[in-house]
């Protein structure tokens, strides 16, 4: 049985499993899905088993991965971290594995189950994150989740040859609920 810590209508949100990190790790394969993420190293399949064995340990940040509910097929993962309870604040950051799975509303929909827990039961005032400015699907998103932008790293990636700008946004508990009425 698998454990369903979130769901929404089209997704839900489970805890990994081993046989997850031969996912990412094929997505980490892909280029499109390399330059979304900012990802330029290579990363081993121990890597990254070994980051996810880690992050379970992290009390700062909790890790999910998107599944289908029609099929229970990990689509993604997302993390709410850098949880800082002294200021009633965190990040959120997420990834799509599939081209197939973009522009259909589905990281939205799990981002919102993801704030919904963060400022409801967390407690959290301000969740922010971090974008590339190529990514415009993915900002266009944010915003519609009350997402503001609020500052730039200037050329702070350099992608095959060619420097990015790193945005900066955040959304309040105020603004998010402004938007879900």
């Amino acid at each position: 049985m698998t454990k369903k810590y979130l769901e929404s209508e089209r997704i839900y949100l489970r805890p990994f499993k081993k046989e997850d990190f031969q996912t990412i790790h094929d997505a980490l394969l892909n280029p499109e899905f390399r330059k979304l993420t900012g990802t330029q190293t290579y990363l081993s399949m121990e890597k990254i088993e070994n980051a996810y064995e880690s992050f379970k340990n992290d009390r700062s940040r909790l890790d999910f991965v998107i599944a289908l509910k029609e099929t229970d097929e990990a689509i993604g993962d997302l993390a709410l971290n850098e949880l800082d309870h002294l200021n009633n604040n965190g990040n959120v950051r997420i990834a799509l594995y599939k081209e197939e799975h973009y522009g259909k509303g589905l990281g939205p929909e799990a981002l919102n189950l993801v704030l919904e827990y963060g400022f409801e039961v967390l407690n959290l005032y301000r969740i922010g994150l971090n974008v590339y400015e190529y990514n415009a699907r993915a900002i266009k998103s944010y915003e519609k989740l009350g997402f503001v932008k609020e500052g730039v790293l200037r050329s702070e990636l350099l992608f095959n040859g060619t420097y990015y700008d790193n945005y900066m946004m955040s959304v309040l508990r105020h603004e998010y609920n402004n938007i879900r009425k």
